[in-house]
This record gives C-alpha cells, structure tokens and sequence, in this order.
C-alpha cells in the first residue's frame, strides 16, 4: 500500500514539473517575439480594468455610476475639475475630476469606458466560447468521418460550412439582431453562432492528418468507440490552431459588438458600451471630439492586442514558423 502511495506521490510531482516546465517555456518564447509579449500585456491590463470595472461601477452606491446624470456639467473636457457648488455631494465624481470628461447627458464618460470595458470583455469571450464549442464538435465530427462509409457526414458539414461563409457575416448578425429582443446575452448568442465555421476549418484539418496517426489505430483496434477517440484522444493534439482562432476571434467579436451598438443594435442601455459611447458622440465630434476620440482608441489598442497575442501564439505553437523568424 506505501508503495502505491509513493508512486501515485511521485507520478503527481513529475506532472506538476512538466507543467510548470511548459509554462516557463511558454513565457520564454513569448518574451522573445515582443509584439506578442505587447499584445499579451495589454490583453491581461484589459482584463484587470475590466474586472476592476465591474466592482467598481455595480451595486446600489458604486464608487464610479456611468449613470448618473448632471445636466449642468454636460460635454465638460477630459480633466476638469467638477464645479462642486452646483453639484449635490453624491453627484460629484471620485478624486472630484471627470477624467475622460462628460456626455451630451452630463455621465462620467470615464465610468461609462470602465464599465464597457466588462461588457466588451464578457460578449468576446462568451461569443468565442459558443463559436469554439459548435466548431470543435463539427470540426471533429467531419474530420474523424471524412472518408469510406461516412464520407457523406464530412461532405453535410462542409457544405452547411460553404453556405454559412456566403453570407456576409456582419450583415447576418445585423438582421438576426434587428428581428430578435434588445439584450446582451442574444448579441453573444448570434455573434458566436454565426462566427464558427474558421474554427470548424481548421480542427477538420487538424484531424484530417492525426486520423491516420498510429495511437489513433490502436485505440480504434482496442474497440474503444468513435467519440471517446475523438474527444479523449485526438482533440487534445487538434486544439492549437483552435487556440489561436479563439484569441483573435475575441477581437473580432469585441469589434462586431462595438458595431452593432454603434449602429444603435447592440447592447441596449442602461449598459453602457465602447461602441454606444461611440455613437453617442458622433454628433458632438467637433463640440466634443473626446466623446469619439476615446472609445475609438480603446478599441483600436484592444483589438491590436489581441490579434498581435494570436499570431505570437500561432508562432510559438507551429516550430517551423518559429525557426523562419
């Protein structure tokens, strides 16, 4: 029994090593491709603001309030201080400065950035979540079968793959949303239910070549059935273009939201978001330029980030990019 013990100990402990052996590698590869790195540490700055924006903008007395109105104080500069005799004590802003300035309505822009920032960061990763999941399973399912019998489940898939990428996809995410309630979670639903066919692809190829890998006939020559091969054993070497798909496809979801809720269809108030801040100030771009200038250099930076981390990751999980560079 004290041997069985020790052994359990010790296999533990080597994989505790390997781990952390892969995430110190991990990083030192990062380090060396440094628009990777910049993107990476721009990516974990979002996520922090964004969680500090979430704290910090809810509840019932939140110590930033995107919603509070201040007629009196409207379309003030970036920095200026709150006229603090016209203002009720809980109607002036932390630290008494409006740091990104005010709205046509006389909101904190800067509270209203810190709490699209969570919006922004929520509809990415939910959207990409849903893309990601759908497309792994179709992905998987036209690999693994796309030949003798079951060639026509891959050739079902493909061509429902080929009819989706006909559509423009932002143009078919702008109609579904127009026909279905104002709400945060049918925008996630629509953009990741509309944005899986990349992922699809690349899995499909992924398994393509893995199907006739030799751990692959062993396991189909111990009996062991079709989807425990698939997503035990072959989804776990197919997953690293999957990775890199999702890191920009992030972006790409943060940039449609900002889109539709520019064009007045996406997230609906009282959530304020990058793209609704955005529209609310193209009519006061020369009053205002603050209003524009702002949210639409948030969005430049975050998007940038992300697609500079994806194509460092896609770098880093592909040896033969890396020895080119």
């Amino acid at each position: 029994m004290d041997i069985v013990k020790t052994e359990m100990s010790a296999d533990i402990i080597h994989k505790k090593g390997k781990t952390k052996k892969q995430v110190t590698q991990f990083f030192m590869l990062l380090k060396e491709n440094r628009l990777a790195f910049s993107g990476f540490v721009i990516f974990f700055l979002f996520l922090l603001v964004a969680l500090f924006g979430l704290v910090l903008t809810s509840g019932r007395t939140p110590v930033f309030d995107p919603a509070h109105i201040r007629l009196q104080e409207k379309l003030r500069p970036p920095f200026s201080k709150a006229n603090t005799d016209i203002l009720q004590p809980d109607e002036v802003p932390p630290m008494g400065i409006y740091i990104f300035g005010t709205d046509n309505l006389g909101r904190d822009v800067f509270s209203r950035m810190l709490q699209g920032a969570w919006v922004s960061l929520t509809v990415g990763f939910v959207a990409v979540g849903i893309s990601v999941v759908i497309g792994i399973f179709m992905g998987g399912i036209a690999g693994y079968f796309g030949q003798g019998r079951m060639l026509w489940v891959d050739t079902l898939i493909m061509r429902l793959v080929d009819i989706m990428l006909c559509f423009p996809s932002f143009f078919l995410i702008l109609t579904v949303v127009a026909l279905l309630p104002a709400s945060m979670y049918n925008v996630m639903i629509v953009i990741g239910l509309t944005s899986w066919m990349g992922t699809t692809r690349f899995v499909r190829a992924e398994f393509l070549s893995l199907r006739e890998q030799d751990f692959v006939r062993a396991a189909r020559a111990l009996g062991i059935g079709n989807l425990r091969i698939i997503f035990r054993h072959m989804m776990p070497n197919a997953l690293g273009p999957v990775l890199v798909s999702a890191t920009i496809g992030i972006a790409s979801a943060i940039l449609t939201e900002a889109g539709l809720s520019f064009l007045g269809f996406g997230v609906p108030p009282p959530h304020a978001t990058w793209g609704n801040i955005l529209s609310d100030g193209k009519n006061f771009i020369f009053d205002a330029p603050w209003l524009t200038f702002i949210p639409g250099l948030f969005i430049f930076i975050v998007v940038l980030a992300f697609n500079l981390f994806g194509e460092g990751l896609r770098d880093m999980l592909n040896p033969k990019l890396r020895k080119d560079r």
